[in-house]
C-alpha cells in the first residue's frame, strides 16, 4: 500500500516553481543516505535523508527533517529551489530582504541622530518635572 505523503497541489506548485526559475529534474542529481542523530533502529536501517546536487549552479542541499523518504525529497527540493532563487535573483530575494533589514537595525546610530534622541529625552524629562507632585488623599476624616 503506497501512500501519497505530499498533496497534489503542493507538488504541482513545486513544479512550476521549477520551471519558472529554469531547473530541470535531469539537472539534479539525487542521493539517499542514512540520517545521522536520534530515531533508533528506523535511522540506521533506512537511507531516509535526501542529498540533492543541481550541477548548473552548484547547490548542494541535505534533508533529513523527516522520517519518510518521500516527505524529505519533497522537502529537499523545496530548500534547493530556495537556495537557487537567492543565488540568481540575489538582493530581491525575500531573504536577502530580511538580511539586509536586520542589518540596517542593528547598525550604531550616527552623531547627529544620537544628539536628536537625547534632546527629545531631555525635553520629555523637562515636561515630566514641571507637573506637580502626586499627594496622596490620606485626609479622610
Amino acid at each position: 500500500m503506497a501512500l501519497n505523503i505530499v498533496s497534489p497541489g503542493k507538488e504541482k506548485s513545486l513544479l512550476e516553481r521549477m520551471q519558472a526559475l529554469g531547473v530541470r529534474e535531469q539537472d539534479i542529481e539525487e542521493q539517499f543516505v542514512r540520517s545521522s542523530g536520534a530515531g533508533g533502529q528506523k535511522v540506521n536501517k533506512a537511507s531516509s535523508c535526501v542529498v540533492l546536487h543541481h550541477g548548473p549552479t552548484g547547490v548542494r542541499v541535505k534533508c533529513q527533517q523527516e522520517r519518510s523518504q518521500a516527505l524529505n525529497r519533497f522537502l529537499a527540493r523545496r530548500i534547493l529551489l530556495d537556495k537557487i532563487e537567492t543565488k540568481l535573483k540575489g538582493a530581491e530575494s525575500a531573504e536577502q530582504q530580511e538580511i539586509a533589514r536586520i542589518r540596517r537595525q542593528k547598525r550604531k546610530r550616527s552623531r547627529r541622530a544620537k544628539l536628536k534622541l537625547l534632546a527629545d529625552k531631555r525635553h520629555q524629562a523637562e515636561k515630566k518635572s514641571s507637573r506637580a507632585a502626586v499627594r496622596p488623599e490620606h485626609y479622610a476624616d
